[in-house]
């Protein structure tokens, strides 16, 4: 909302006004919003979540610490959600097409972890909302962003092709894009296909189109709806899951937020996009804000979050900030760079599969179940071999870290 005021008053020569035209800036100002929300606010809200007793029941796995947990107030994914959607309304534009997909998806995912905590608190019923319920859910949120970034006239790129390429139906020439410079062999198109990048391949651009083969290309969108649906519910349980520890799924999720913003920031820019060969994705820059906000939420919950725990964010937060990670991907374009870039979320998942699906292997085979891991999901593991929590969840940062590097990378190593 201050965009439009500030940009008014840029038109009057109001001094400073001219700022908000700055990406860096509004950036800038969403991240520190979203810190003094949810560190000043948040301090409030856990208050009264200790007022109304909404504390977490731990179940004893014979953990070390685990009972002292119990009783600490959860629901907390409710600051993290206020800190990514107050300073995103204050500083984005909010007719950009990207960012309403994320508010859509942020609010969508944020109410069915809600529901999901609230059955837990509230009914005492420690199974909470049904997991056919939230897969539905989920569905429905993937179904969205699916049908916006694929049917929406907004949502295009601009990708560099060499002097000899035929234009396809939905293609056209830009010519606006950059002045072409004496020796350079290639020029740029615009599309509405649904082109995304293939990371570590030379000419990482890969079309979804190209699955379907001689079928009529209008129907790409069977194929490409159910991968956001895919992806977005995968990365969700992902951080659900990783969300075992205190500020585990947080500090991760901070450290994917951050290489998102890279990312996003060069594809939104032309000249840096022009630079690294990259697809230029137009509009995309209000990604930027809205991916600001999210890393300041995280951050600014870690506060409270980080060992010892004063309290959990719950699927209220674990489920929104997986979904927000997974659309967000999508949305610039690099979601098969999710397993890079997610690698903790995507071992903890896979963790708990092997350890479910060896253990049903081994019963049915040899009558007795047998285990890889001492415990699933994989922190639990270090944690039954004695290792400190705190220090788990160091080196599970300083591993997302090494990834984030990594799927940054990757922008020039192909």
């Amino acid at each position: 909302m201050l965009y439009y005021l500030f940009d008014y008053l840029d038109k009057l020569n109001f001094p400073g006004a001219g700022l908000f035209d700055f990406i860096s800036f509004r950036a800038a100002m969403a991240l520190i919003t979203s810190l003094i929300v949810s560190i000043v606010f948040g301090k409030k809200i856990i208050q009264s979540l200790r007022k109304q007793q909404i504390g977490e029941t731990v179940r004893d796995l014979g953990l070390a610490g685990q009972i002292e947990k119990s009783g600490t107030p959860t629901m907390g994914g409710v600051i993290i959600l206020s800190a990514i959607l107050i300073p995103t309304i204050l500083f984005a534009k909010l007719h950009n097409i990207y960012v309403i997909t994320m508010i859509i998806a942020t609010i969508w995912l944020g109410m069915i972890g809600f529901l999901d905590d609230y059955i837990k608190v509230f009914k005492k019923n420690k199974e909470g909302l049904k997991g056919s319920f939230k897969v539905i859910g989920q569905i429905g949120v993937g179904l969205i962003v699916g049908c916006i970034l694929y049917f929406s006239d907004d949502v295009t790129v601009h990708k560099r092709v060499s002097l000899d390429y035929k234009l396809q139906n939905d293609e056209e020439f830009v010519t606006h894009l950059h002045v072409q410079n004496e020796g350079e062999n290639y020029k740029w198109i615009k599309t509405d296909d649904m082109t995304t990048t293939i990371p570590f391949i030379k000419g990482n651009e890969f079309n979804y189109n190209w699955l379907i083969g001689d079928m009529d290309k209008s129907y790409g969108w069977l194929l490409f709806i159910p991968i956001v649906i895919f992806i977005v519910i995968a990365v969700s349980n992902g951080a659900n899951m990783t969300d075992g520890l205190d500020g585990l799924a947080t500090g991760t999720s901070a450290i994917i937020g951050l290489a998102l913003a890279v990312l996003a920031y060069v594809s939104s820019h032309a000249k840096f996009a022009d630079y690294l060969n990259v697809m230029y994705i137009p509009l995309a820059e209000e990604m930027v804000i809205f991916i600001a906000a999210f890393v300041g939420a995280c951050i600014g919950f870690l506060w409270y979050n980080s060992f010892p725990a004063q309290v959990f964010m719950g699927d209220t937060g674990s489920l929104a900030i997986g979904g927000v990670i997974a659309v967000f991907a999508i949305a610039i374009r690099k979601e098969l760079l999710i397993p890079v870039l997610c690698g903790v979320f995507l071992i903890e998942n896979l963790s708990v599969m092997l350890q479910v699906g060896y253990f049903k292997y081994s019963k049915k085979r040899f009558g007795a179940g047998k285990r890889i891991f001492l415990m699933a999901p994989l922190h639990h593991h270090f944690q039954k071999k004695g290792l400190h929590e705190a220090k788990i969840v160091s080196r599970f940062w300083i591993v997302g870290v090494l990834l984030a590097v990594i799927a940054i990378v990757t922008l020039k190593l192909r």
